[in-house]
């Protein structure tokens, strides 16, 4: 299996150590669970289908079980944590304890570059503004934003943008973008993600009271509809931010940022 510190499941994680122990030897989900110390056969393998969770009590049992120590036990413990927390607070809290203890051992995050970009909504801003303004300092940078960002702010963005690969400095506070997409499959990035669309949604309240009319457009409407609608207008809203995103690839004079947020959402339960 691979190194336990590039997991972001712990079910992953534990269903992989199975495997290779199977391809080894004749290993069961009844030789891991006795192993680990419990008495049914099948509960590990429950857990690993998601049918069942690990508890704090039981994780301990299976990391002794799977040999983990010092770190790897450390980072197994964090792991399980993050996958059973129910709200966006506890996930955060354990995925950055998570990425500490591997970057405290040196030990490349694959999912961290991709989560701090989302996990912050000023990254998305900074990477599209900086290559706009040569020589500017952040200050000047964070002048341009319309909403409540400071120097600081634009500052430790630089600093990550550029050592995560997404702006390249050409000059002394010139900055181009690199042809590095932002991507990521991990288990943390929806997380990043919801944080950073909050983060958007208070921006487009803001807009409300600072950007003029006739710089903003902002509507909405309330409508009933079935699951089959539902479906068909998800699919409609799709399709006009990809023929939005054409269109702006197509601009080669940018002198501004925008940020569009298309929100469909139920204001109720089923009836």
């Amino acid at each position: 299996m691979k190194p336990i510190f590039e997991y972001q499941d712990y079910r992953a994680c534990m269903g992989d150590y199975y495997d290779d122990r199977k391809k080894k030897s004749a290993f069961t989900w009844r030789d891991f669970s006795k192993a680990a110390g419990f008495a049914s056969p099948s509960y590990l393998k429950l857990v690993c289908d998601g049918k069942s969770s690990l508890s704090r009590v039981g994780m301990p049992k299976v990391a002794a079980a799977m040999g983990l120590a010092g770190a790897e036990l450390a980072y197994f413990k964090a792991l399980v944590e993050f996958g059973n927390a129910k709200d966006d607070k506890k996930k955060t809290k354990f995925l950055n304890e998570m990425t500490r203890i591997a970057t405290e051992l040196k030990v490349r995050v694959l999912y961290a570059d991709t989560f701090a970009y989302y996990d912050s909504a000023v990254n998305s801003i900074v990477r599209e503004l900086a290559p706009l303004m040569p020589g500017a300092l952040p200050n000047d940078i964070a002048k341009k934003i319309k909403h409540t960002f400071s120097a600081q702010h634009v500052r430790e963005s630089l600093a990550f943008l550029t050592k995560a690969g997404l702006l390249r400095e050409t000059d002394t506070n010139t900055y181009e973008q690199t042809d590095k997409s932002i991507t990521g499959s991990s288990e943390a990035i929806p997380l990043a993600l919801r944080s950073m669309n909050r983060q958007m949604i208070d921006l487009a309240r803001e807009s409300l009271d600072k950007v003029d009319t006739s710089e903003r457009n902002i509507s909405g409407v309330t409508m009933g509809v079935n699951a089959d609608t539902y479906a068909q207008i998800a699919k409609e809203v799709d399709a006009c931010r990809k023929k939005i995103i054409s269109i702006a690839n197509k601009c080669q004079d940018i002198d501004r940022v925008y940020r569009l947020n298309l929100q469909l959402f139920p204001l109720t339960e089923t009836i």
